[in-house]
Formats: C-alpha cells, sequence, structure tokens
C-alpha cells in the first residue's frame, strides 16, 4: 500500500525568555506611567476642586504639596522594603491601597479629606521605585541602561499625561471622574504587573518601615559613585524644578500676558524627556554614565542663557525648554543606572538617589519663587544656574 503522504504543519513555539522579558519591560513602563501620573492627578484639577468646595484656587493649592510630601514619605518608607520583601506581594498591596485612596478622594466631601487620601495615594505609588532596581538587576549588562530609560520614558510621559490630559478630561468629565479613572488603571495596571512578575525565592529580612531609612547614609557613604549620582542629579533636577516651576510666572505675567490653559501647554515639551530617554539608554551602554553626564550638563549649562533669554523671546523658551527636559533625563538615566548597579541593596541605594534629587528640586524650588518675588525672571535663572554649578563642582572635587 501506498504510504501516505505527511503534510508538515507549522508548529507555534513558545514565547522565547527574550520576548517574554520585552513584553515585561512593555507592562512595567506602561505601569509606571499610570502609577507616576498619580502624584499629579490633583494638580491640574485645582480650579475645578475649588469651585466644587466653594473656594478659590490658592486656597486649596496646598493639596498638591501634600501630594509631594506623601510621595516623599513613601520613598523613604516604602521603596526600601524591594530588597527584603517580595516584590509581587508588594506592588499588589501598593496598588490595591493606590488606588483605595484615590477612590475616598473622588468621594471626598471637603478639603481636608481630599488631603489626607492624595497623601495616602501618593504615599503608596512609589511602585516605580521598586519596579526599576528590578529591571536593572535582571537586564543584560550590555544593554542595562536601555531598560532602564524604557522605565524612566513610562515615568515621564506619566508625569506629562497627567498635567495634560488629567485636565482636559477633568474639564470635560469633572475632577472626581478623573481619580475615579486613576483608581481604575492603578488597581488593573498594578496586579497585572504583581501577576507578571518574575517569582522571587528569597527569605524576608528582618526590619521595619525604618530599616531603609536608617541604613541609606552610611550606604551613601561606602560607596562614592553612588554618592556623585546623587549629589549630580540634585543639581540638575534642581536647575530644572526653579526654571520650570516658575514659567508659569513668567508666561501669565508680562511680557507675555498669556491665559493659565495656554501657559500650561508648554508641559508638552515634557514629552521631549520620553524621546530622549532610549536614546540616552543606548549611549550610557556604550560609553558609560559619566560622559553622559557631563554631556547632559553642559546641554544644561547651555539652556540657562537661553531660559534668561526668554524673558523677552518666546522662541528661545521653546529651544530652551526642550534642552533642559533632554538634559534632565539623560542625566537620570545615567545617574540612575550608576546608582543601581554600585551596591548589594538596590532599592535602599535607588530610594537614598531619588531623595536627593527631590530634596534639590524642592529647595530649588522654593528658592525659585522668592527670587522671581524680588528679582524677576532673571533670579529663576541664577537660582537655576547655581544649582547646576554647585552640583557639579561638589562631586569634581572628590574622588
Amino acid at each position: 500500500m501506498p504510504s501516505a503522504v505527511t503534510v508538515p504543519q507549522r508548529v507555534r513555539r513558545p514565547a522565547t525568555p527574550r520576548r517574554r522579558g520585552d513584553l515585561l519591560l512593555v507592562l512595567i513602563a506602561l505601569c509606571t506611567a499610570v502609577t507616576a501620573a498619580n502624584i499629579y492627578v490633583a494638580a491640574p484639577l485645582l480650579p475645578l476642586i475649588a469651585h466644587d468646595f466653594g473656594s478659590t484656587p490658592s486656597a486649596v493649592a496646598w493639596i498638591a504639596s501634600v501630594a509631594q510630601f506623601g510621595y516623599a514619605a513613601g520613598l523613604l518608607f516604602f521603596a526600601p522594603l524591594g530588597d527584603r520583601v517580595n516584590r509581587r506581594r508588594l506592588v499588589a498591596a501598593l496598588s490595591l491601597v493606590t488606588a483605595a485612596a484615590l477612590t475616598a478622594g473622588a468621594a471626598a466631601g471637603g478639603t481636608a479629606a481630599l488631603a489626607a487620601a492624595v497623601l495616602v495615594a501618593s504615599a503608596a505609588t512609589v511602585v516605580p521605585q521598586l519596579l526599576v532596581p528590578l529591571v536593572a538587576e535582571r537586564a543584560p549588562a550590555h544593554h542595562r541602561a536601555r531598560h532602564v530609560a524604557a522605565v524612566i520614558a513610562g515615568l515621564f510621559t506619566g508625569i506629562v499625561a497627567a498635567r495634560v490630559l488629567g485636565g482636559l478630561a477633568g474639564q470635560a468629565f469633572g475632577w472626581r471622574a478623573v481619580f475615579l479613572g486613576a483608581a481604575v488603571l492603578t488597581a488593573a495596571l498594578g496586579l497585572l504587573t504583581a501577576a507578571a512578575l518574575p517569582v522571587e525565592h528569597r527569605r524576608p529580612r528582618e526590619g521595619g518601615l525604618l530599616t531603609g531609612l536608617r541604613t541609606m547614609p552610611a550606604l551613601v557613604r561606602r560607596s562614592p559613585d553612588l554618592w556623585r549620582a546623587c549629589v549630580r542629579q540634585a543639581g540638575m533636577y534642581g536647575a530644572w524644578s526653579a526654571l520650570w516651576t516658575s514659567l508659569a510666572l513668567l508666561l501669565t505675567g508680562e511680557p507675555y500676558g498669556l491665559s493659565t490653559a495656554t501657559a500650561g501647554l508648554f508641559g508638552l515639551f515634557g514629552l521631549a524627556a520620553s524621546v530622549v530617554a532610549p536614546l540616552a539608554g543606548g549611549l550610557v551602554d556604550r560609553f558609560g554614565a559619566a560622559k553622559v553626564v557631563r554631556t547632559a550638563y553642559v546641554l544644561a549649562a547651555v539652556s540657562v542663557p537661553l531660559f534668561w533669554l526668554g524673558g523677552h523671546a518666546l522662541p528661545a523658551l521653546f529651544v530652551a525648554a526642550v534642552a533642559i527636559h533632554a538634559a534632565l533625563v539623560a542625566s537620570h538615566v545615567a545617574n540612575e543606572t550608576l546608582a543601581l548597579t554600585t551596591t548589594s541593596a538596590p532599592a535602599t541605594a535607588n530610594s537614598a538617589y531619588v531623595v536627593a534629587g527631590f530634596a534639590g528640586g524642592a529647595t530649588a524650588s522654593a528658592l525659585a519663587g522668592l527670587a522671581f518675588t524680588h528679582f524677576g525672571w532673571g533670579g529663576v535663572v541664577t537660582v537655576a544656574a547655581v544649582w547646576l554649578a554647585v552640583g557639579w563642582s561638589t562631586t569634581a572635587v572628590r574622588r
């Protein structure tokens, strides 16, 4: 009998580890974008919140500051736990707490209840700072900075989306709907990301919430590279914060007189950071973190006189805004990659690094506000220039 001719069938091959890793990286970047947006979700909604509570925007502006303090507390207490506990459970738990707090904020009947909800949500929304060390730990050594850059790009995209899309959505559906939408997205993506994270077989280390805070100073002292990354990013982030937080005062006053909504569109320049981040990651992998940070500082220094010129020429502000965002994210990718790879406690080291940058930015913003009041836009530019000079010169003289 003639033998049957078998037709070769196309066999579906299982996903390769590399492909699964790429999909996980995309999911982490998306989760980072949504989570980071929660820190700034209240800022563009302040006029709507004030109108709903029968107040003025200036009277409820402190709620946005509460979010910053909450995030700082989360960085100090929750983010270092990534070195000691299972990150899958921690990401899931913090995502649910954030979603519950945002839901409570949507139902708040007054500013005190809303501020409390924002404080809890911001403190629990440190999920990105748990995921970045994991990404750096599992990435191939020659692509580590690129993987870190992908997460950082998601973070900056989320910040821009919160400031631009959040305001538009609030105008269309109300600020309470924006809070509810953020809660749903946070819970869904947080739980999905937690389920997709690799299983970690490690015994939880002893220590409470204050353990990471106590070990940070000694960790920074023992690692000159970590210390250098912290100081340089504090200088860079401080310069950016001084200029960017005061820009609305320049645009809505003389000589431009733009509306608040039009001035808010300058936030779209933040998308330059999302574009530059992958490029910066490739440069760090190829040339090293030190060269990229040096180039970023040069670019930031060039942007300072452009910002000064922008006090009278709007096109100069366009160029300066792109330059300062490119410098900030390039420096961030390089410094954070360095911070994550110089110690045996990457989550604690990353927390110290982010706290240092946050402290530099908050201090420079406060000084910039005083400088604008007494010296105008030129005073703000001077604060930014001084912050850059201190950040670089301090690290340049220490071996």
